[in-house]
């Protein structure tokens, strides 16, 4: 490993070749989607992303010969640790030639940042917390990611576990092809759960958005608060990830459900943007001139693929038939009325409750994405 040089990022040059590195490892990878880079480089930004205010984090760059072989970084998250009574940090946005030698340098590296801060144990891949892109694809590499997902190459596995992680927890991915069988399953249900719980479904308002995604946190802080991995989006998280999001909102799939005037529960689906991303190679722009927004924004009224990216309800009605009619409306309004067809994701391994409902309506589970632990010694 002496040949293995490992530098922290601190320039905006080196921190362009951080972004850029995934595409040496995906050059040949024909499912993998490029992210926008513009987007990337506003996710790395410490004075403009949120999760600075109250987490830290540091990247780093493997190099070989001169040449990067591997990158990684390491996120510190208070709000996570005293939530949970932990002490642990993540690593994330991790990528590396098959190379064990650069791998285990670059979890060394990160084990150490993380030492530093005082923890004792550090999981992964968590790009800064799970309210983010999180998860290490173990199956459905065929498939290429939908929004937010995560997307690697199989040996990534064997690296991670060959440095002493072993498994945390899995989460699953569901795909929707045929609609038929959940309409007429969940029909019945919000039939008759809607006779003892008159609750109202409406499209979330657009036009005071602010105020929705508000009430949006609330219902995903006290819904998910149980779940293995939670950590509250803070309000300063909320109003980043919305104004990421606004572009892509369509009134139809973001739904909120009310009882009185009390929302207690919500769905969240989007339209997958990856179909178009993946031609546009990271770039808005190709010489000076805004090809590739064109294409952005031409293309979007066509894609026919989404994701149901989250879907909650407050414990006090898990048991009304709230979850069921979020999901019939989407499946009414987004497959049957347009056509769409896509995935809901991601759902914990041991919710046995929604993984059971999504196989009842037939879904089917196309891929697992696992977070990997260890001790820092």
């Amino acid at each position: 490993m002496s040949d293995i040089e490992i530098s922290e990022v601190n320039s905006r040059r080196e921190r362009d070749a951080f972004i850029k590195f995934q595409w040496q490892i995906y050059s040949n990878d024909p499912a993998w989607v490029p992210p926008l880079i513009v987007e990337r480089k506003a996710f790395l930004n410490r004075k403009r992303h949120p999760f600075y205010r109250h987490g830290d984090a540091a990247l780093f760059l493997a190099r070989r010969n001169g040449n990067i072989v591997g990158r990684i970084m390491a996120s510190d998250d208070p709000n996570y640790n005293s939530l949970h009574q932990t002490n642990v940090g993540c690593f994330g946005l991790f990528e590396s030639i098959d190379d064990q030698d650069v791998a285990t340098a670059l979890f060394d590296v990160a084990a150490s940042w993380l030492r530093m801060k005082g923890r004792m144990e550090i999981m992964g891949p968590i790009d800064y917390s799970t309210n983010y892109v999180c998860g290490l694809l173990i199956d459905g590499f065929q498939f290429p990611p939908t929004i937010m997902t995560a997307h690697s190459p199989p040996y990534y596995r064997r690296l991670i576990e060959s440095r002493g992680f072993t498994k945390a927890k899995d989460w699953y991915a569901w795909w929707f092809a045929n609609p038929a069988k959940a309409v007429a399953h969940l029909r019945r249900l919000a039939t008759r759960f809607n006779a003892r719980c008159p609750a109202v479904i409406r499209p979330a308002n657009l036009r005071n958005l602010r105020d929705e995604s508000r009430r949006l946190r609330e219902i995903y802080n006290q819904a998910w608060k149980k779940n293995w991995g939670f950590v509250p989006f803070t309000e300063a998280e909320i109003e980043f990830m919305t104004k990421e999001l606004k572009p892509l909102l369509v009134p139809e799939f973001a739904l909120i459900a009310e009882v009185g005037n009390e929302p207690v529960g919500f769905t969240l689906c989007l339209p997958d943007i990856n179909v178009v991303l993946r031609d546009l190679d990271g770039r808005l722009t190709h010489f000076g001139l805004p090809i590739g927004l064109i294409k952005l924004l031409s293309d979007k009224k066509r894609i026919r693929k989404a994701r149901l990216i989250a879907l909650g309800v407050i414990e006090n009605y898990r048991r009304a038939g709230i979850a069921e009619m979020l999901v019939l409306r989407i499946i009414e309004e987004g497959m049957i009325k347009r056509g769409f067809t896509g995935e809901l994701s991601m759902t914990l391994e041991d919710n046995f409750m929604i993984n059971r409902f999504l196989d009842a309506i037939g879904a089917e589970r196309y891929k697992t994405y696992r977070i990997f632990k260890t001790k820092i010694t």
